[in-house]
């Protein structure tokens, strides 16, 4: 059998220490180590979108839940003085409930990356930082899962009439450099939201299967990530 190909080169270099890792490491091929990786990172981002789209993913997981901007929260204050703060919470609910369904479109998305991953791309995940298949995701998905989320997000916050006047007063507030431009356009500024929130859910599925291999779906991936601990 040939002598272990570029993965495991770097991974016994880097990441295996100790003749016991090593003898964990035999009969895995460079083959095998980059389908455990995918199946791995189809795993994860399969359950990260799965939590994000059901009821209440976004709005009530304090880590992604979309609220308004800072300064848009001035207006906010100023609602609630005049009797309208649950027109404010309606569009604050407005926002999470879109990037929830938005969010559905990602798993395809997400699958073809990994399908059309590079043994470069592979070696660089497995041998690096608990984000690091999640930098990947980012790299190669974030313009097409923008284009997918964008849509949705509009026909969903279109039917909350307070997001017109979010548009109108945020727009104001741009030009005086108050907001960020990619925050006064409400349609912008929740896509962005959302693909932020999946983007941490997919760190955090990443870093469980990192940690916890048994948890892995299949049995390569078991074998390919225990020998990595």
């Amino acid at each position: 059998m040939r002598s272990k190909t570029v993965i495991l080169g770097v991974l016994a270099g880097l990441v295996i220490c100790g003749h016991a890792a090593a003898q964990n490491l035999a009969g895995i091929t460079n083959q095998d180590a980059v389908q455990a990786l995918k199946d791995a990172l189809v795993q994860g981002s399969s359950k990260a979108v799965s939590q994000l789209s059901a009821p209440d993913g976004f709005l009530g997981n304090p880590k992604v839940k979309i609220p308004l901007p800072d300064t848009i929260k001035r207006v906010e204050s100023g609602l609630r003085m005049i009797g309208m703060g649950h027109q404010a919470d309606e569009l604050v609910t407005s926002m999470n409930r879109a990037a929830e369904m938005a969010v559905k479109e990602a798993t395809p998305l997400l699958v073809s990356s990994v399908k059309s991953m590079s043994v470069s791309d592979a070696k660089g995940i497995l041998t690096g930082p608990d984000d690091a298949a999640t930098l990947y995701f980012k790299r190669t998905t974030s313009d097409a899962l923008t284009q997918r989320f964008l849509p949705i997000v509009k026909e969903m916050t279109a039917r909350v009439q307070l997001a017109q006047q979010y548009n109108a007063l945020a727009g104001q507030a741009a030009q005086y450099g108050l907001i960020s431009k990619e925050d006064a356009n409400i349609d912008l500024y929740v896509t962005r939201k959302a693909l932020d929130g999946l983007f941490v859910v997919i760190a955090e599925q990443e870093r469980s299967i990192r940690r916890d291999p048994m948890g892995a779906a299949t049995s390569i991936a078991k074998k390919v990530f225990s020998s990595l601990r």
